[in-house]
């Protein structure tokens, strides 16, 4: 079954903690669902808070309750596997220059359905086998 373009409500709330100090990104917009055989995909588009002008469209791949990879196009390219049980390496682009972190994932907790619900992801990232920190993000998904 494959759902609407760009007819969906968007909620994304981001918590990212590093030594103790705990930092909050909200974000609500307009994006597109689709369900497919063993996977659903959530796509929105971030805007730079700096400069409004840009942009970078995220897609977020949920397979079943063990993997969800985000990808992100647009001057800050990633593609980032939280899988359960393993530890991935991937790129992270930033404006200051291309990191290659670790992520395992702690929780993933997938409540979509073919109309919409509820993602919760809780995941740690590292860098040069180092802790950096602890992230989860809540995606709310439904059909405005």
């Amino acid at each position: 079954m494959e759902n609407n373009r760009d007819n969906y409500l968007i909620s994304v709330t981001g918590i990212q903690e590093v030594d103790g100090e705990q930092d909050k990104i909200e974000l609500q917009t307009i994006g597109s669902y689709m369900v497919k055989p063993n996977h659903k995909y959530i796509g929105y588009r971030e805007y730079d808070e700096d400069n409004p002008s840009v942009s970078s469209k995220n897609l977020v791949k949920v397979e079943d309750d063990n993997r969800v990879t985000i990808i992100r196009n647009g001057s800050k390219q990633t593609r980032l596997i939280i899988e359960k049980g393993k530890r991935h390496q991937c790129l992270y682009r930033t404006v200051m220059g291309d990191l290659m972190i670790g992520i395992s994932a702690e929780q993933i907790n997938n409540n979509l359905t073919d109309k919409g619900g509820n993602l919760h992801v809780k995941y740690s990232l590292d860098f040069n086998n180092e802790f950096m920190s602890k992230n989860e993000f809540f995606i709310s998904v439904e059909e405005k």
